[in-house]
């Protein structure tokens, strides 16, 4: 019955692709929704080709800030935003580093940043029909990936693993947007305003601090990691990595029923950040460089030997993430969370005897609304997450920071565009 209203609507409205994406996001796209979607008339669009002042990733280690143009689309369907704060992630400084992550190679000068929040200031035409919580003022934060919304991991609602989706701060490889000046650069948000579809840009509770709403997109990784753990309650789960991913991971495992929390990491002041996240529900474990030894040990113990029913690994470092399988109790889930090349050498014969689950996670689907439930109902705080603060005119002083390998206290850095709190 969903699938056919959503159809009379996209019959009636074939100018908005958001009624359509209700059907998606719920599951429930037809091959009528299908049709829809492929066969509605051309949305009109305006382009905004402006100079802006922008943190430019020129190619690898060379970053600036200067003006650049960006020739950005408009449409009825999208909102322009003031933007106010943003995070920096590993991801950032891994493409100042190197200039690429796995399959997303730099071609060309990039603005980085994805972790956003800000305020409206324009609304499209169908946005006040299809939206109407988004006005201008409207206090927001983004999704920052837009699946191609006719492609068939889309429609299956795994649109994270579009291969044609854009996302902020990350070169494209999809011919589709290769092809399209707004979006061949892949750029990113560290710039004082953006266009976004109104689809991906969501109403941030009165009740939580529009810095925080910034990170809502690595809480949405830890979310997206914890629910696809299929955890019980009482369930006993193993973090390694006490970094910002890492301790959104925690926090989600908490949230999702977890009585117990071990988060492993080789910075002690870390671990002693993580355990202020949850008192008695996440204790933080400090590991030597490589191994999982003391880990095991203390998760034998409070296992009483059974081992832990989850394993999130945050790191990615090789030889800590193939011993981590010992970790694990049969029927045991390792969730792999951080990005590396590195090939992984598992034991075959600890997965095979415990019959452990190993499965990959790729950012996120369908995760921001509850997100930002969780944050409204103050289930999560992210005050001892957010380290380290810096104004726009710092910014690529943060990122040098931080490529240095910040400091042993250093979790979260939050760049300032404006003052909208």
């Amino acid at each position: 019955r969903f699938g056919s209203f959503v159809y009379v609507q996209a019959q009636r409205h074939k100018d908005s692709q958001t009624i359509v994406w209700q059907a998606i996001m719920f599951g429930r796209a037809t091959k009528q929704v299908y049709k829809a979607l492929c066969t509605r008339p051309a949305i009109a669009v305006s382009h905004r080709a402006a100079a802006t002042q922008a943190i430019v990733l020129k190619k690898p280690n060379v970053l600036v800030k200067e003006e650049i143009d960006i020739n950005e689309p408009f449409t009825a369907d999208d909102v322009r935003i003031a933007i106010q704060h943003v995070g920096i992630c590993a991801s950032d400084v891994h493409y100042l580093k190197e200039g690429k992550i796995g399959p997303f190679v730099m071609k060309q000068p990039m603005v980085l940043g994805h972790e956003a929040s800000g305020v409206i200031t324009e609304i499209g035409d169908n946005v006040k029909r299809t939206k109407p919580e988004l006005k201008v003022g409207t206090r927001v934060c983004m999704e920052p990936g837009v699946p191609d919304f006719t492609s068939q991991a889309t429609l299956l609602g795994k649109y994270n693993l579009c291969d044609r989706l854009r996302f902020w701060a990350t070169p494209p490889y999809a011919e589709n947007l290769l092809k399209d000046p707004a979006w061949a650069a892949g750029h990113g948000c560290l710039r004082p305003s953006v266009v976004h579809p109104a689809a991906f840009t969501f109403k941030v509770p009165d009740s939580v601090p529009l810095e925080w709403a910034a990170l809502v997109e690595p809480l949405s990784v830890g979310m997206h990691a914890a629910t696809q753990a299929k955890m019980n309650p009482g369930d006993v789960a193993v973090v390694l990595g006490a970094g910002p991913i890492g301790m959104m991971t925690a926090m989600s495992a908490v949230a999702g029923g977890c009585s117990q929390v071990f988060v492993a990491d080789l910075a002690e002041e870390k671990c002693a950040v993580a355990e202020t996240l949850a008192p008695g529900k996440i204790t933080g474990v400090p590991v030597k460089s490589g191994g999982v030894d003391d880990l095991y040990k203390v998760v034998s113990k409070f296992t009483e030997n059974f081992g832990a029913h989850v394993v999130f690994d945050c790191a990615a470092h090789a030889p800590t993430t193939a011993a981590a399988t010992k970790l694990l109790a049969i029927n045991g889930k390792m969730l792999l969370v951080g990005c590396t090349d590195d090939a992984i050498p598992f034991k075959l014969d600890d997965i095979q005897f415990k019959e452990l689950n190993i499965s990959g996670i790729f950012r996120y689907a369908n995760v921001y609304p509850a997100a930002l439930k969780l944050l409204g109902s103050k289930s999560i705080d992210f005050t001892n997450i957010i380290t380290n603060h810096w104004t726009f005119d710092e910014a690529v002083e943060a990122f040098e920071f931080h490529k240095n390998g910040g400091s042993p206290s250093t979790i979260k850095s939050i760049i300032h565009l404006g003052d909208a709190k």
